[in-house]
């Protein structure tokens, strides 16, 4: 048996049954649920920056998820989120200059 403790998508306990395997599950509770999310970002921040560049892409779309997740946990719609983003980029501009900021003086 390996032990996980992870987060994991919807489809997995399905996916690892299809395998011939056993998985124990157990449902999070709303407190759990949202440190494990937390948690999940770290962990697949660090995949993305460990990733080639042929899977990054990949990882990207893992991290959004779990975005989609926390966002959903806090009861905050994608729809929102975007109007919050927006408005940043709109305030603030985006990354496409490329700008590095060296230091600024007082």
């Amino acid at each position: 048996m390996i032990a996980y403790k992870k987060l994991v998508r919807d489809k997995i306990p399905q996916i690892i049954e299809a395998q011939g395997k056993k998985a124990e599950i157990r449902v999070l509770s709303d407190v759990e649920y949202k440190a494990m999310l937390n948690q999940k970002l770290h962990e697949e921040f660090l995949e993305y920056t460990h990733a080639n560049e042929e899977d990054q892409v990949a990882e990207l779309a893992d991290l959004v998820e779990v975005v989609y997740g926390i966002l959903e946990s806090k009861g905050v719609s994608i729809e929102d989120f975007e109007r919050v983003r927006l408005k940043k980029w709109e305030e603030r501009g985006g990354f496409k200059k490329k700008l590095f900021l060296e230091s600024v003086e007082e």
